[in-house]
C-alpha cells in the first residue's frame, strides 16, 4: 500500500501490575494486538513497563529481576508474530550494575537495548539509589546476552530503521535535561524521538510536559511519541495519570485521557517525508559540532497501514487560517495586519514619503491594502487627506462595488477620486485595432494596464507611491496583469492569501473599525462579495457576471495546495491525497484532481510574473518574493507536466 511518507506510531498504556512482570506482560501483549489491528509500525509501553516502575528497593532484589528477564523472553516470543516494533522499558544487569533499560524487538528477536542516562534523583525521585546511568558505558555499543538471546547490541547510540523511518530511543528524564540524548540521535537522522517515561502528575506539571515535547520536536525538526505509566502504579506518594503525547514539528498530534483506569492506546500517524524536507531546507540543522556515531539497527518494513481508508491526524483545509481557537485566529490576525502595517510605515519614512495613490475597487485586496494605509498613516501621524484613493470604473464594474469603493473612501475620510477608464480603454482599442465586442485576454488586460498607468501617473503628479493590492494566491497563480495589477511600487498584500485577505477584513471590521458602524457594515459587505477581476460586462441584471472561482478553481483549494507545496515539496500524488481528506464531503476527487492540474501548470508557467515582483513585506512562512523565499527559472513551461 502506498503511505504517502507517513508512519504509523502508537503510546500504549497497559493496566501496571507492580512487581508482576508476568501480570504486566500479558497486559502488554493485549495492546500490541490492538496496535496491530490498528496498522501501527512502531508502539511505546511505558518505563519499566515489565515490571512497574515504583517497585522501589525490590529492584535491589535478583528475583524481580529474574522474573523481569524471563517476562522479556516470553514477551519477545509470544510477539514474534506481530507486525510491529515493540519498545518497552525493563531493568537490564550488565557487568554487575542494574540499568533502567528499553528493549526494540520485532518478529520474535530483541534488536537493540538502550540504558537510560540521566537519572531521575530530585525530589520524590531515588533512581541512582538502584540504576546505573549510561554514561558509565563505553561510547560503542557492547554486545549483551539478554532473555535467551546472544550478543545484543547494548548501549544508547542506537537507531532503529523501520521502512524508511528512523527512530531513536530516550526514557522519561532523558527528555529534561540540558542535553538530551534525542539531539545527537536526530543529528545522526533519527526522524522519530520513542520516550518511554513515568512522569507522575503535580499542578501545571502536564502544561509543561507538553511544552517540553512540543519546542523538542520543534527543535529537532522530529517527531515524537512520549508514553507514560498510568493506572496501577504506586499511589503511595504520588499519582500517575498515564499522560501520553504524539507531537511532530511542535504540533500537537494525538493526546490521550489522562487518569483512566483502563489500558489505553493511542495512535497517530506522522509525516516523515514532511520532516525530511523541512531539515533539509534547515541548513544550520546539521551544525552542531561532531555528532556520535551511531550505529543504525534494521526493525524490519513498515506495517502494511491503509491511510487511504483512515489517516490518524487532523489536516488542516485551511493552513492559513486555522478553524476552531477563535482567540488564535484573532492574534495572528493582529499581528499579521500590524506586520503589513509596520512594513508599509517603515518605507514611508525611509523615502520621507507623505502620500500614497490606491486603486480602490471594492474588491477584498483593494480594501485590505487601504485598511494597512489608513492604519500606517495613523500611526505615522499623517493625515488620511494624504492617501489618494481612486475609483475607476470600467467595462465590468458593478453597482454593488461601486457603492462599497465610494463609501469607503469616504468613511476612511481619503482623497477620493473616480476616474473611468471608459474613455481611454476605447481610444486603446482605436489604436490597436481590438473591437470592444470580443472579450478576450486583450480586452481585459487593457483595461487592468489603463488603472495601473492612471495610479502611476498620480503617484508621479502628487509625489506619493503606489499601493500595491495584489495578495499571495494570485501570485501563485499568475492571476494577475503583468504590468498591470501585477505591478505597483510596495506591495502590502504581497504575501497575504486570499483566504486570509477575507479573515483579515472581517476581522478588522470587528476589532479596529467597531466604532463606526457605517464603516464596518461596508467591510462586512465587502468580505461577502464575489471575487472577481470585474474586466467583462455584468450581467443583465447588473450583478457581477465574471467570478475569479469559477474561472481558476476555489482559492481555499489552491491555498491548500499552496502552503503544502511550498512548505513541505510534496507530490501531486500526495497533495491530492491529503486534500481528499482535509475536505472530504466538500469537493470529489475528480474536482481537487482537477484544479491541482490548473494549479501546477499555472504555477509553473507564471514564475515571470514573480521574477519581477515589487518589494513587500513577508508576514507569514510562505511568500513567493524572488529576492527571499522562492526562486525559480521563468522558463519552465513543460516541468510541471513531469509531476
Amino acid at each position: 500500500m502506498e503511505n504517502y511518507g507517513f508512519l504509523r506510531v502508537a503510546a500504549a498504556m497497559p493496566r501496571v501490575h507492580v512487581a508482576d512482570p508476568d501480570s504486566n506482560v500479558r497486559e502488554i501483549l493485549n495492546l500490541v494486538k490492538d496496535a496491530v489491528l490498528h496498522g501501527v509500525s512502531v508502539v511505546a509501553f511505558p518505563e519499566l513497563s515489565v515490571t512497574g516502575y515504583t517497585c522501589a528497593d525490590l529492584f535491589g532484589q535478583q528475583t524481580l529481576v529474574d522474573k523481569a528477564e524471563k517476562a522479556c523472553a516470553e514477551l519477545v516470543r509470544w510477539s514474534a508474530g506481530m507486525d510491529c516494533v515493540l519498545v518497552f522499558g525493563t531493568p537490564v544487569r550488565f557487568r554487575g550494575r542494574l540499568y533502567n533499560c528499553a528493549v526494540v524487538s520485532r518478529g520474535g528477536r530483541i534488536i537493540g537495548i538502550v540504558p537510560k542516562t540521566y537519572l531521575a534523583g530530585n525530589a520524590e525521585f531515588y533512581e541512582p539509589r538502584w540504576f546505573e546511568s549510561a554514561d558509565r558505558l563505553p561510547d560503542e555499543c557492547v554486545p549483551l546476552d539478554y532473555a535467551g538471546q546472544k550478543e545484543i547490541p547494548f548501549g544508547v547510540h542506537q537507531l532503529f530503521k523501520v521502512g524508511d523511518a528512523m527512530f531513536g530511543v530516550e526514557i522519561c528524564q532523558d527528555l529534561w535535561s540540558p542535553v538530551p540524548p534525542a539531539s545527537w540521535a536526530a543529528l545522526a537522522g533519527a526522524q522519530l524521538i520513542v520516550n518511554i517515561s513515568a512522569s507522575n502528575e503535580v499542578l501545571m506539571k502536564h502544561d509543561y510536559r507538553k511544552l517540553l515535547v512540543s519546542a523538542t520536536s520543534s527543535r529537532l525538526f522530529a517527531a515524537y511519541l512520549y508514553c507514560s505509566c498510568g493506572y496501577g502504579e504506586s499511589t503511595q506518594d504520588l499519582v500517575w495519570a498515564g499522560s501520553s503525547l504524539i507531537y511532530e514539528n511542535g504540533s500537537l498530534i494525538a493526546e490521550n485521557e489522562r487518569f483512566r483506569r483502563e489500558p489505553a492506546l493511542l495512535c497517530g500517524d506522522v509525516d516523515i517525508e514532511r520532516l525530511d524536507t523541512l531539515r533539509s531546507k534547515e541548513h544550520c540543522y546539521g551544525y552542531a559540532g561532531k555528532v556520535p556515531v551511531y550505529a543504525v539497527r534494521d526493525a524490519g518494513k513498515l506495517a502494511n497501514t491503509d491511510f487511504r481508508a483512515s489517516l490518524l491526524r487532523h489536516v488542516e483545509p485551511h493552513p492559513f487560517v486555522p478553524q476552531g481557537d477563535p482567540e488564535a485566529l484573532s492574534a495572528r490576525c493582529r499581528e499579521i495586519l500590524s506586520s503589513q502595517v509596520a512594513g508599509l510605515s517603515s518605507r514611508l519614512e525611509h523615502i520621507r514619503c507623505r502620500k500614497a495613490v490606491i486603486g480602490v475597487s471594492g474588491g477584498l485586496d483593494s480594501t485590505l491594502a487601504l485598511i494597512v494605509t489608513a492604519l500606517a498613516f495613523d500611526g505615522l501621524g499623517l493625515p488620511r487627506k494624504n492617501i489618494i484613493t481612486v475609483t475607476m470604473p470600467g467595462f465590468g464594474t458593478s453597482g454593488r462595488t461601486h457603492d462599497n469603493s465610494s463609501k469607503l473612501m469616504d468613511l476612511f475620510g481619503t482623497d477620493y477620486r473616480e476616474i473611468s477608464i471608459l474613455p481611454a480603454t476605447r481610444q486603446h482599442f482605436a489604436d490597436i485595432g481590438q473591437d470592444e465586442n470580443v472579450h478576450d485576454l486583450t480586452y481585459e488586460n487593457s483595461q487592468a494596464r489603463e488603472r495601473t498607468q492612471i495610479l502611476m501617473d498620480l503617484a508621479g503628479k502628487e509625489g506619493g507611491i503606489v499601493i500595491g493590492t495584489g495578495d499571495l494566491s494570485e501570485l501563485a497563480l499568475g492571476w494577475c496583469t503583468y504590468n498591470g495589477d501585477h505591478m505597483s511600487m510596495y506591495g502590502v498584500n504581497a504575501s497575504v492569501p486570499k483566504t486570509l485577505v477575507r479573515t483579515l477584513v472581517v476581522w478588522a471590521a470587528n476589532n479596529r473599525f467597531e466604532g463606526s458602524s457605517a464603516l464596518k457594515d461596508v467591510l462586512l459587505d465587502v468580505a461577502d462579495t464575489p471575487i472577481s477581476p470585474e474586466l467583462v460586462p455584468v450581467a443583465d441584471d447588473g450583478s457581477i457576471a465574471q467570478k475569479t472561482e469559477d474561472l481558476v478553481g476555489p482559492y481555499e483549494l489552491h491555498d491548500f495546495f499552496l502552503y503544502n507545496f511550498f512548505r513541505f515539496g510534496y507530490a501531486p500524488e500526495k497533495l491530492l491525497f491529503l486534500a481528499m481528506k482535509a475536505f472530504a464531503g466538500v469537493y470529489d476527487e475528480d474536482t481537487v484532481s482537477h484544479w491541482l492540474s490548473t494549479f501546477m501548470k499555472r504555477f509553473f508557467t507564471q514564475q515571470f510574473k514573480r521574477s519581477c515582483l515589487p518589494d513587500g513585506p513577508k508576514v507569514g512562512s510562505v511568500s513567493l518574493s524572488p529576492r527571499g523565499d522562492w526562486r525559480m527559472p521563468s522558463d519552465l513551461e513543460s516541468w510541471w507536466k513531469l509531476l
